[in-house]
Parts: structure tokens; sequence; C-alpha cells
């Protein structure tokens, strides 16, 4: 369970969406936090391996190693 508190607008334009499409709040801000939870884990995922390669953990293959490689 979550309860969330949103700025004064942002609940008005959610009731208002929600309103004119019959679909419920509750609908729209579970679609939009897992949306966005997707970007998210994204970000998080590049970063981290980012990190990896700039700690040297991580192989960086040129476009030419990967084609010549499905050659095997």
């Amino acid at each position: 369970m979550l309860a969330i508190r949103l700025p004064e607008e942002t609940e008005k334009r959610l009731a208002e969406l929600a309103k004119k499409t019959g679909r419920t709040k509750t609908f729209y801000a579970r679609e939009a936090i897992e949306k966005h939870l997707e970007d998210l884990e994204d970000v998080y995922l590049g970063l981290a391996i980012l990190e990896r390669v700039r700690s040297g953990e991580e192989e960086i293959l040129s476009s030419e190693n990967v084609w010549n490689g499905l050659d095997d």
C-alpha cells in the first residue's frame, strides 16, 4: 500500500483526466509510476554498467569485434 501527497495542481489534473476518461485516479497513478519506474531502472542499470566500464570491470567490444565473432 502506498499513500502519496500530490501538489494541488497535479491532483486536479489527475482528477480531470480520470473524469474525462472514466478511469480511476489510481489507474493513472499506477500507470505513471510503472512507466517511470522502468525508465529509472534503465538509467540506473546504464550508470552501473558505465561505472564497471570506467573501472575496467566491463569490456567494451567494437562492432568489428562483434561481427567477426559471429563468423566463428
